[in-house]
Parts: C-alpha cells; structure tokens; sequence
C-alpha cells in the first residue's frame, strides 16, 4: 500500500516539485495552495504525512498546524514544515504547535522522501 502525502505551498512551482517527487517514490499525492485550503481538503483526504509551508496567505503553517492538530482525525498525523525559514525560533515554535519535523528549501528530493519514510513509521 502506497502512502498517502498531502503538501500545502503557495507556491505553484513548489507543490509542483513536491507532486512531481512523490510520485516518483511511489506516494500517493494531494496539494493545497495555502493553510486555510489545506483545512478545506483534509475534510476529504486522510493523509498519512502532512508537509506544510510555514509563510503563506490566508492562514499560515502555524495556523494550519494548530488546527490541523485540533482535529480528532489529524492529531497524530506526522506534520513535516519544508520552508525557506531556517532559523531555531522558527523551528522552536513550530515543534511547539506540533510539527514532526523540519526540512529547509531548497530540498533534496531523497532526503524529502526519506524524511516521510522515517515519520510515517
């Protein structure tokens, strides 16, 4: 059974990378274009990794994060921040809302894989 990856970026050329790595390492793939989309498509996905960006419009990967978190369906699922941010405050704060992990743009597309291997269990 392929794992089921669900990445939220404003970025289009971004969530177009992400697509176009999962689905060469075999996952299955949905996208969201910001935070508060990202909660709109969890209402019809269930994920096994969550990748977020941290600075987007709307709602923030904070944002999503905690309320992803809030869920009974999404509070356990691994939650992955892939961004340009880098800095220990940042990563301080988003551990603190829940977040698994931690990768910095832009990714090696092994190490994103890997990184989803190792957090889905």
């Amino acid at each position: 059974m392929s794992l089921s990856v669900f990445a939220v970026d404003d970025s289009r050329t971004m969530r177009e990378m992400i697509k176009f790595t999962l689905l060469q390492a075999g996952f299955q793939c949905h996208l969201a274009e910001d935070g508060q989309h990202g909660l709109e498509v969890l209402d019809s996905v269930r994920p096994d990794v969550i990748i977020t960006d941290i600075n987007m419009p709307r709602l923030d990967g904070f944002g999503f994060i905690d309320a992803t978190r809030a869920r009974e369906d999404t509070m356990s699922t691994p939650i992955l921040v892939l961004t340009t941010e880098s800095s220990a405050e940042l990563k301080a704060r988003a551990r603190e809302a829940g977040a698994t992990g931690w990768i910095v743009k832009p990714f090696d597309p092994d190490k994103l894989v890997r990184a989803i291997h190792m957090v889905a269990g």
